[in-house]
C-alpha cells in the first residue's frame, strides 16, 4: 500500500521520455498517468496530419488527509487539476482533465479535439457557477438518473449564457471547483490578495490565544499530554489515541527528537482533526465569498435553509454570541468553528423542539389517541422462564408508558402475586407493584394511566387486591360510572392524574356480592402452544371465574368484553367497553376488514397483544395496527430492536406524554380510510421528502466486534415506515475505514402519502463480509422533522444516546408537483390537465350533506386546476433559476440576485412592491434567458395570488 505523505505525482509518459511533476499539500500518493496518443487530423489541404493528444488516468479522486477549509485550499486544488466528466447533449460524456491556469485567468481542459485556445474559458466571462443537474443539457440527458446531483455542477459563461456541464468523481471535488470559481468570479485578479488577507483569520487568532493560555510558562511549547487534552476539550468526540498519533506523525515527519508541541504544530493538528470540509463548503455558499458569516449572511441561511420564520438581526447576533469562540464574536462574525458549533448544537437537531412538550389537542375522546402500552410489564426477559421484577414497571413508566399489565394470581399468606400463569416465570407481590405504580405513575406524564388487570384470583384475594389499590392509590383511582348520554370516552385532559382499571365487570343486573365472568388467560394459550406445538393446538376453552363486586366497582370506563364481529359491535357495544385482540386476529381483521377496523376504533378502544408464540419476548410491528387506528398496541419493553425503536420514536412527538392524536382522517365520523391503501389517501396532499446524507461523526465500533480492531466501514440506511404506500428504504455507499468523519453525500427522495402516520429511521451499520453489524439508529416521526441542515443524534441498540455520534443531513419537504425528478424533456413536458387527480365525493346517503357537497364539486375542481397551475409555474421558475425542485422561492431570488446588475453594477431589473403582488421590471437590455425568467416569475406571482383567492372562496362556500 502506498503511504507517501503530502505528495502528489503526475507521471507523463510519451514516446520519447517520462517526467514526474511533484505537487504540494496533498495527502496520500496520487498517480496521474498521461499517455501521448497520436490522432490523425486533416489539414486545410486535406492531407493527414499528426496531433498529440494526452489521455489522463487518475488513481485518486480526493486527497485523503488534507482538509479543505479555505479558498486558498480550493484554488491550489484547481491549479493542480482534477479529472471531470464533461456532459454534452444526446448522452455524450467525455473524460477530461481540468486545470486552472497559474495566473488564475482561465480554465482549460485536456485532451480536446479543439485548438488549445478554444479548450479554455476566460474566468472573466463566467456569469454563474450552478450546482446540481440544473441546466437544459443535464435535464435532457438520457443518463440523468445515473448522474449524482451532488457531483454535478455547471459553469454558465459568455453573453449567450452557454453552459459547461461537469460531473466530478465526488461531491468534495465538485465543491472545491464551485467554491474556487465563485471566489474567482467575485474577486478576479485580486483573488490572491483576498486569500492572503484571509490567512490571518479568526481561527488562527483564536487558536493562538488558546495555545498561549495552555503555555503557562510562555516557552512556546507545551507537553504532548497537555496538547492532547486541550484538543480533546475543544472537540470531545475525538479519541485521545488519535490526537496523540497525529502529533507523533507530524513530529516524525519533521524529524523532531522531543515530543513537546509548538504553537504551529498545535494549530496544524487542530486543523487536520477538527476541520469539517462539508461545513466549510456550506459556509461559503452563504458568506458572499468570505471566510465567515456576518449577521446578514446568517439571517439568509436561517430563513432560506433552516426555515426559521421572522428572522431578525438580534437572532443572528444571539447565535454568534452563543457559538463563536473567537474575537469575531465582538464584530458580529461567525467563523467556521462557530458555524460548526452552531450546527452541532441542539438548535440544529433534526427533532423539532416544539414537539418536546405536549403540543397536540388533548381534549379529544380517549379513543382518538394512540396510547403507549406495555405487555406483561413485570417480565424483564422471556415470556416462559424469565424473571418478574418491579423494575419492569419503573422502566416502562419512566419511558412514558400509559398502559401497563398486571396478571394477578393467588399467592401465599393471602397476598396476591403477579406472574404469567402456567409458565415458569417468577412471582412478585401485588402490593409492591401497586406501591411502585403509585410512585412512578405520573413521573413522565400527567395524563391517565391504564392498569390492564388480568385477574385469576379467588374472591378472597380479590378483596385483598381492592384493599391495596384503594389504600395505596386512593383518589387517583377513577371509578365514576360512565354517562349513558355521552357518545364517547372522556379526554386525556379530563382524566389528568387519574388511574383507570381495565378489567372484567359484573353486569348491571347482578345484585349479589359476586358473580361469574369469562376469564382472560393469555398465559394458558401460550403454555399449551409450548407443550403441544402450534399445529396440534386446540382452541382454548372459555373459562369462567367468580368476580367480587368490590373489584368490579373499580372498573369504570375500561370494561373488558369479548369481540364477536364489527357489525355486532357497531350495534350493541358501549363506548366504555374495550376489546383485546391477539396480534394474529388483529392482523386478519386489518387485511380483511381494514375500513371497518378504522371505523370501529373511532369510538372504541382496542388493545392488541403479542402472539403467544412470541415466547422470546420479540415484538410485533406496531405500525401494522396503528394504521388501523388501534390505540393500545402492547409492546415488550424489555426487548430492543426495530419495533421498539418505532414505538419509542412515535411517542416522542407529543412531549413523550404517552398519548399521540391520531390523523384526522381516522377520527372524523364521515371520513373513510383503508389501512391497506397502496396509493395516495383521498383528501390528503402527498409530500415529497428529500433527504441528503452528508456525513457522519464519531461512529463507535460495534459492540462485540473485534475481528477488524478499531476499523469501521460505515454505511447508512434511510427507512420510511407508515402505510403500505409509504414504506420504502434506501442506502448509501460504504465509506471504508473511516468512522470519525465519513463523507457520504448521497440524496434520496420518498413520496409520503399519509405524513401523520409516517416515521423516518436512520440506521448506521458496519459493512463486514461476515455480517453487517449495528452501530446506531435514530427514529423520528415525519411531523417532527426540521428542514434544512441538521444533525441526527444516534442511539444504541438499547436506546441510549451514543456520545458525540451523529449524522449530518439536509432535509427538505415539498409537495408532489413542486419537487421530484425533472421530466426527461425538461420544461417542455408538463402534466396534462386531463390526467389530473380531482377530489371525488363519497355518497353518505344523508340527503342534506350530499346535496351541499354535490354543489361544491365544480369549485373544488377549479381550485385543483389553479393549484396545479401554480405548482407548474413554480417548477418552471426554479428550473430557469438553475435550482433543483427542492429549492424554495427565497433561494430562487438569491440565485437571481447575481444576475440583476449590468457590467457597471447598475440594476437591469428592479422590484416593484406597489402593485397587488411584487413584480420585476426591466431597466435595460437583458439576454433572452433573463426575459424567460422574468416571465416565469410573473406567472408564479399571478398564480399564487389567484390560488389563494380561489382557496378562500372555496372555504367560504363550504362554510356557509
Amino acid at each position: 500500500m502506498c503511504t507517501c505523505n503530502l505528495i502528489h505525482y503526475h507521471i507523463t509518459v510519451d514516446e520519447s521520455d517520462a517526467t514526474i511533476r511533484r505537487g504540494q499539500g496533498w495527502g496520500r500518493c496520487v498517480l496521474t498517468l498521461v499517455r501521448a496518443d497520436r490522432e490523425e487530423d486533416r489539414g486545410q489541404d486535406g492531407t493527414k496530419q499528426k496531433r498529440e493528444r494526452k489521455k489522463t488516468v487518475s488513481f485518486s479522486s480526493m486527497p485523503a488527509e488534507k482538509k479543505i477549509s479555505s479558498a486558498s485550499d480550493c484554488i491550489n486544488a484547481m491549479v493542480e487539476g482534477s479529472e471531470l466528466k464533461k456532459v454534452r447533449s444526446n448522452s455524450r460524456i467525455y473524460h477530461r482533465y481540468f486545470l486552472l491556469d497559474a495566473d488564475m485567468q482561465s480554465l482549460r481542459w485536456e485532451p480536446s479535439k479543439k485548438d488549445s485556445e478554444k479548450a479554455r474559458i476566460d474566468i472573466r466571462s463566467v456569469k454563474e457557477v450552478r450546482t446540481g443537474k440544473n441546466t437544459d443539457i443535464f435535464r435532457s440527458n438520457g443518463i440523468y438518473d445515473q448522474i449524482s446531483e451532488d457531483c454535478a455542477f455547471s459553469i454558465i459563461y459568455g453573453d449567450n449564457y452557454e453552459s459547461l456541464d461537469l460531473v466530478a468523481n465526488s461531491a468534495d471535488i465538485a465543491n472545491i471547483w464551485v467554491t474556487g470559481l465563485r471566489y474567482l468570479i467575485s474577486y478576479g485578479k485580486h483573488t490572491l490578495d483576498m486569500i492572503e488577507s484571509f490567512q490571518d483569520n479568526m481561527r488562527m487568532s483564536w487558536l493562538s490565544q488558546m495555545f498561549r493560555e495552555v503555555d503557562e510558562d510562555n516557552v512556546g511549547q507545551v507537553p504532548l499530554c497537555k496538547a492532547v487534552q486541550f484538543i480533546k476539550k475543544l472537540n470531545p468526540g475525538l479519541k485521545n489515541s488519535k490526537i496523540e498519533l497525529k502529533f507523533k506523525e507530524l513530529q516524525k515527519s519533521k524529524q523532531k527528537s522531543h515530543t513537546d508541541v509548538t504553537q504551529d504544530e498545535f494549530i496544524e493538528v487542530f486543523h487536520e482533526l477538527c476541520t469539517r470540509p462539508e461545513i466549510y463548503f456550506l459556509l461559503v455558499q452563504f458568506s458572499s465569498n468570505k471566510e465567515y458569516l456576518d449577521t446578514k449572511d446568517l439571517m439568509m441561511f436561517l430563513e432560506a435553509e433552516q426555515g426559521v420564520a421572522q428572522v431578525t438581526e438580534e437572532i443572528s447576533l444571539d447565535i454568534i454570541k452563543n457559538y463563536e469562540p473567537s474575537k469575531g464574536q465582538e464584530k458580529g462574525c461567525l467563523s467556521l468553528d462557530g458555524f460548526t458549533n452552531y450546527l452541532m448544537s441542539p438548535d440544529c437537531c433534526i427533532f423539532d423542539p416544539e414537539h418536546k412538550k405536549v403540543c397536540q389537542d388533548m381534549t379529544q375522546p380517549l379513543s382518538h389517541y394512540y396510547i403507549n402500552s406495555s405487555h406483561n410489564t413485570y417480565l424483564i426477559e422471556d415470556q416462559f422462564r424469565g424473571p418478574s421484577d418491579i423494575t419492569g414497571y419503573i422502566r416502562a413508566l419512566k419511558m412514558g408508558c400509559r398502559s401497563v399489565e398486571l396478571d394477578v394470581w393467588d399467592g401465599p399468606d393471602n397476598e396476591p402475586v403477579i406472574y404469567t400463569g402456567h409458565t415458569m416465570t417468577t412471582q412478585i407481590v401485588f402490593r409492591s407493584v401497586i406501591d411502585i405504580i403509585n410512585k412512578y405513575a405520573f413521573h413522565a406524564s400527567e395524563f391517565p394511566l391504564i392498569l390492564c388487570l388480568e385477574n385469576h384470583c379467588s374472591v378472597k384475594q380479590q378483596k385483598v387486591m381492592v384493599q391495596h389499590m384503594k389504600k395505596i392509590l386512593g383518589d387517583k383511582l377513577y371509578t365514576s360510572p360512565p354517562n349513558a348520554e355521552d357518545a364517547y370516552l372522556p379526554s386525556p385532559e379530563t382524566l389528568k392524574g387519574r388511574i383507570l382499571i381495565k378489567a372484567k365487570k359484573l353486569p348491571p343486573e347482578c345484585s349479589g356480592f359476586e358473580g361469574d365472568v369469562t376469564d382472560e388467560d393469555e398465559g394458558l394459550e401460550m403454555s399449551q402452544r409450548v407443550e403441544k406445538g402450534e399445529e396440534q393446538q386446540n382452541i382454548v376453552a372459555v373459562k369462567r371465574i367468580q368476580l367480587c363486586k368490590e373489584l368490579s366497582d373499580l372498573v369504570s370506563i375500561c370494561k373488558s368484553v369479548q369481540f364477536t364481529d364489527f357489525q355486532s359491535s357497531f350495534q350493541i357495544q358501549k363506548f366504555w367497553e374495550v376489546c383485546s385482540f391477539n396480534e394474529v386476529a388483529a392482523g386478519k381483521y386489518a387485511n380483511e376488514n381494514p375500513g371497518d377496523f378504522v371505523n370501529y376504533n373511532k369510538k372504541f378502544l382496542s388493545r392488541i397483544f403479542p402472539s403467544p408464540m412470541r415466547i422470546d419476548s420479540s415484538n410485533m410491528n406496531p405500525q401494522d395496527y396503528w394504521k388501523c387506528g388501534c390505540q393500545i398496541v402492547a409492546m415488550n419493553f424489555q426487548t430492543p430492536g426495530l419495533m421498539m425503536d418505532l414505538n419509542i420514536g412515535w411517542f416522542r412527538q407529543n412531549g413523550n406524554c404517552g398519548f399521540v392524536l391520531r390523523p384526522a382522517i381516522m377520527r372524523e365520523e364521515i371520513s373513510f380510510f383503508s389501512a391497506n391503501t397502496k396509493d395516495s389517501v383521498p383528501g390528503v396532499s402527498p409530500q415529497l421528502l428529500h433527504i441528503k446524507i452528508i456525513s457522519g461523526q464519531n461512529f463507535p465500533k460495534p459492540k462485540g466486534s473485534g475481528a477488524k480492531g478499531d476499523v469501521v466501514d460505515p454505511y447508512v440506511y434511510v427507512e420510511i415506515h407508515g402505510i403500505p404506500a409509504d414504506c420504502a428504504e434506501q442506502r448509501t455507499k460504504t465509506v471504508h475505514q473511516n468512522g470519525d468523519n465519513p463523507i457520504f453525500d448521497e440524496s434520496f427522495e420518498f413520496q409520503i402519502n399519509l405524513p401523520e402516520l409516517t416515521m423516518v429511521r436512520f440506521v448506521v451499520l458496519d459493512d463486514d463480509y461476515i455480517g453487517d453489524e449495528f452501530i446506531g439508529q435514530y427514529t423520528i416521526p415525519f411531523e417532527c422533522l426540521q428542514p434544512g441542515y441538521r444533525h441526527v443524534p444516534l442511539q444504541s441498540l438499547t436506546g441510549d444516546v451514543l456520545s458525540h455520534a451523529s449524522l449530518f443531513v439536509h432535509v427538505a419537504i415539498t409537495n408532489r408537483r413542486g419537487g421530484g425528478k425533472p421530466h426527461k424533456r425538461g420544461l417542455s413536458v408538463r402534466k396534462a390537465k386531463k390526467s389530473r387527480d380531482y377530489a371525488s365525493m363519497r355518497t353518505l346517503l344523508i340527503k342534506t350533506i350530499d346535496e351541499v357537497f354535490k354543489n361544491a364539486i365544480q369549485p373544488i375542481r377549479e381550485a385543483t386546476d389553479l393549484r396545479e397551475n401554480m405548482q407548474n409555474a413554480v417548477v418552471s421558475f426554479k428550473e430557469l433559476c438553475g435550482l433543483s425542485p427542492v429549492a424554495n422561492l427565497m433561494q430562487c431570488i438569491m440565485a437571481l440576485s447575481t444576475r440583476l446588475a449590468g457590467p457597471d453594477n447598475t440594476p437591469v431589473v428592479v422590484m416593484n412592491l406597489t402593485d397587488q403582488y411584487p413584480t420585476m421590471e426591466l431597466q435595460g437590455t437583458v439576454p433572452e434567458v433573463m426575459k424567460r425568467i422574468l416571465t416565469a416569475y410573473d406567472s408564479v406571482s399571478i398564480s399564487v395570488c389567484t390560488h389563494w383567492n380561489m382557496f378562500g372562496c372555496c372555504l367560504f362556500f363550504l362554510y356557509f
